[in-house]
């Protein structure tokens, strides 16, 4: 059984930090790409952050420069380190792991709610 479990999140003020963890079993780990996404109340779900299973990493530009992914191969985990949250980071944040090789599929994890405020 294929499990993406999330852990992290919560309240924060404006300009402080979190960091999120994806951790994932029932999949070879190190052949899956691995994203963020994050939805806000009201907005289309989008694409905060992307690792490839090169450890390529790209960001959307509300968030260069101040998020950070990264993945522990040991420990079949993802991370997401968000410094200077800003209100607008406010969102529930999702993880994906994606297969683009023969039988495209992916898997996502349960959501972990981020609020920034002050």
């Amino acid at each position: 059984q294929v499990q993406l479990v999330q852990s992290g999140g919560g309240l924060v003020q404006p300009g402080e930090s979190l960091s999120l963890s994806c951790a994932a079993s029932g999949i070879r780990f190190e052949i899956y790409g691995f994203h963020w996404y994050r939805q806000a109340t009201g907005k289309e779900r989008e694409l905060v952050a992307t690792i490839s299973l090169y450890d390529v990493t790209k960001y959307a530009d509300s968030v260069k420069g101040r998020f950070t992914v990264s993945r522990d191969i040991a420990q079949n985990t993802v991370y997401l380190q968000m410094d200077n949250l800003q209100t607008d980071d406010t969102a529930v944040y999702f993880c994906n792991a994606e297969w683009l090789g023969k039988d495209p599929h992916e898997y996502w994890g349960q959501g972990t709610q981020v609020t920034v405020s002050s």
